[in-house]
């Protein structure tokens, strides 16, 4: 095992700065460096030991972290971590930081039951080695020791797939997964798709509340409609439904409709929504009819069941490792044999608009 990684809390609270400092710390391989009260504080604490992550607050007095986090990408990038409370109003912010550079977003600490503190403390950690790993070169711009929680598999949430694949339709149906570098990622391919696409079904690792404002974000850039999936939601050609955080997102089918069940659940391959759920649910629903797409992101969500989709007879595409920020749920997929396709970032699309032509 390598060194850990070593972290820069910037936060002007100083109850979240002791409470993400004792989540963080908790795990062998992270180690807090440093805390700071506002950015000219964190800008001493980075001249004297330079961070591998930066967890940074949004609102904080004298410079707010938009500014600081946009200092930071034009003089000396480092990966940075967003951290935000649960509010609306917080989740447009966060969208201009999605876009400014920052890798992943995480809620701050708060009270709740044992098991969601668990989930909360695990997703803490795992953003932060994400954003480690993170290569900011990949991240697309707009022109301008610790014991984890048992993992999950889809088994949780769906049966494992029949033998016998789903007869083909006439019309075909796309699911993405994408986890950290994704958000930007997912607008390059978004801002692609023709208005008469194949319907579009996304899950992205984001917390709840953020899912919605980043819908209305792509929904505002593209030609096609995005919007945050509701249980019931059609799947309609030009259309994108972004699986809502914290809640898991399936495709389902009556007939010849396609629509989506949004619907609570334990996480699945530690998370909800999870890939792996969509995925064996387009398995399900759509067999050889769907296209299966794994993005950019840390660990192995998706992998297994890119794997299922591809054994069902549909099309899978992985993002290859050059274009991926985190080139961790890409790998294991095309390590299990699932991807019929490699394609970098920019040609994602024209490669499942082929495949679904």
């Amino acid at each position: 095992m390598g060194r850990p990684i070593k972290v820069l809390i910037v936060d002007d609270s100083a109850s979240v700065r002791e409470a993400l400092s004792s989540v963080l710390a908790a795990d062998p391989d992270i180690r807090v460096m440093g805390v700071a009260s506002d950015p000219f504080a964190a800008v001493r604490r980075i001249q004297a030991e330079l961070p591998d992550v930066i967890t940074l607050d949004v609102e904080m007095p004298r410079m707010d972290g938009i500014t600081f986090l946009r200092r930071i990408m034009a003089q000396r990038p480092i990966p940075v971590v967003m951290c935000s409370s649960l509010t609306e109003e917080g989740s447009e912010t966060l969208m201009q930081a999605l876009e400014a550079g920052a890798v992943d977003v995480i809620l701050k600490p708060k009270t709740g039951t044992a098991a969601a503190l668990r989930e909360s403390h695990e997703r803490i950690r795992e953003v932060v080695k994400g954003a480690a790993r993170a290569r900011l070169s990949a991240l697309p711009r707009r022109p301008a020791r610790h014991s984890p929680e048992p993992k999950l598999s889809a088994d949780a949430m769906l049966p494992a797939p029949a033998g016998r694949p789903m007869a083909r339709t006439t019309e075909k149906v796309v699911c993405i997964g994408a986890s950290t570098g994704g958000t930007e990622s997912l607008r390059v391919v978004l801002e692609q798709l023709p208005p008469d696409c194949p319907g579009v079904v996304v899950v992205q690792h984001m917390p709840e509340k953020f899912t919605a404002a980043f819908a209305r974000r792509l929904d505002s850039l593209c030609q096609v409609e995005v919007r945050e999936a509701a249980d019931g939601d059609n799947v309609l050609r030009g259309r994108v439904l972004i699986a809502p955080g914290n809640r898991h997102t399936l495709l389902q089918r009556s007939g010849a409709r396609y629509y989506v069940t949004v619907k609570d659940g334990p996480p699945v391959s530690r998370h909800r929504p999870s890939v792996d759920v969509l995925f064996r649910s387009a398995v399900h629903s759509a067999g050889r009819n769907a296209v299966g797409v794994i993005m950019t992101g840390m660990g192995d969500d998706g992998a297994k069941g890119l794997a299922e989709m591809k054994a069902a007879g549909a099309f899978t595409i992985a993002q290859d490792e050059a274009t991926s920020v985190v080139f961790g749920m890409p790998k294991e997929a095309i390590r299990l044999g699932a991807a019929q396709k490699v394609v970098p970032l920019e040609g994602i699309a024209a490669e499942f608009m082929r495949a679904a032509g």
